[in-house]
């Protein structure tokens, strides 16, 4: 790698994380759960990028009601963040990412990665970004392309491209969530990789990129951080200004629109951790393909996921293929391959 500009990681911790409820929670949201390990999503993601010259300590862009929480759990894993950004209201990953290379400055290049995923390897994660950092120096927008195993319908996709270095290939175009028979197609194509929302590029070459494809968004993160409030590394962005910014992803704003947009196809054991049944795909399984935490018992049971809060035991005879989720006051039950539809029953709760 290039004698360049330490990396500076970006941690988007904003999401709600609302299809893992009964334990995401508002309060509490995915990223700040042990979930996949005893650590949480959030410290698993920062020790990514920790004890390597390459990177710098992280800016963390965050909802304001989980200072403390982001804060302790950074603090516990040594993992000090250089600023924390503390968002008034989620105004999508654009906005959130704008925060963060404000807050930058200069020519930096920055790492976004969401708070809330997994990578089981980390060295082909790394391996990656040093594929990419010669032509993010060079002013590139560069994704990372998830190696897919399975023709996904709740992720977008990304077409690759001509190859324009060692392992960097141009993005031929995004495709949206698609159907299954266009998932299956784009598979078999062999020429297509899931869209994982980790980026790499120059904090000054997202800004002008911002200014030529969401200028209202820019002038809104550019107000709301000149009027910011400032605790020590506490970045409070004005609310009446930040409010006034378009809500959109980054995928729209910017990356289907610019110019010079590149994509690392890498296969670095990722996971969303988007449902209960993706957490069941990435676990470590009994002889019965059942995933247990916490105090369970079960008896001629398969192909289940349980998990017991505090002082709650759970226990199952004789079922197979449910999900069953005991936390507080709260259960969930619901058969295996629907958990993306715990979002029903948020709504429901709503109403």
């Amino acid at each position: 790698m290039p004698d360049s500009k330490p990396i500076i990681p970006v941690i988007l911790s904003g999401g709600s994380g609302t299809r893992l409820w009964p334990e995401s929670r508002p309060e509490r949201p995915k990223q700040l759960l042990a979930l996949t390990a005893e650590e949480t999503m959030l410290q698993l993601t920062a020790r990514r990028t920790s004890g390597s010259e390459r990177f710098g300590k992280p800016i963390v862009v965050a909802n304001a009601a989980h200072a403390e929480l982001v804060e302790a759990q950074l603090g516990h894993v040594g993992e000090d963040a250089q600023a924390l950004i503390l968002e008034p209201m989620g105004r999508n990953t654009a906005p959130a990412i704008a925060l963060a290379a404000l807050a930058a400055g200069g020519a930096d290049p920055l790492l976004v990665m969401p708070s809330d995923h997994v990578i089981g390897d980390v060295d082909a994660f790394h391996a990656a970004i040093h594929a990419a950092l010669p032509l993010v120096e060079q002013g590139w927008l560069v994704t990372f392309g998830i190696t897919p195993d399975a023709p996904e319908t709740g992720y977008g996709w990304i077409k690759v491209g001509e190859e324009i270095a060692g392992g960097v290939h141009k993005v031929e175009r995004f495709v949206e969530k698609p159907p299954l028979d266009k998932a299956q197609a784009m598979l078999a194509a062999g020429d297509h990789a899931w869209n994982g929302g980790i980026f790499l590029f120059r904090a000054d070459i997202f800004l002008g990129a911002l200014s030529v494809h969401a200028p209202d968004m820019l002038a809104s993160a550019q107000a709301s951080m000149a009027a910011a409030r400032r605790e020590g590394t506490r970045i409070y962005p004005d609310a009446d200004l930040f409010a006034a910014s378009p809500s959109d992803s980054i995928d729209y704003a910017v990356m289907e629109k610019a110019e010079r947009v590149a994509v690392v196809p890498v296969a670095m054991g990722w996971s969303d951790v988007g449902s209960w049944d993706a957490l069941h795909g990435i676990s470590d399984c009994d002889g019965e393909n059942n995933v247990c935490f916490g105090d369970v018992v079960i008896v001629e049971t398969s192909n289940c996921l349980v998990r017991s809060g505090a002082g709650k035991k759970v226990a199952l005879v004789g079922v197979s293929d449910l999900i069953v989720v005991a936390h507080g006051d709260d259960i969930l039950v619901l058969p295996r391959g629907r958990s993306q539809e715990v979002k029903k029953i948020i709504e429901a709760m709503k109403r």
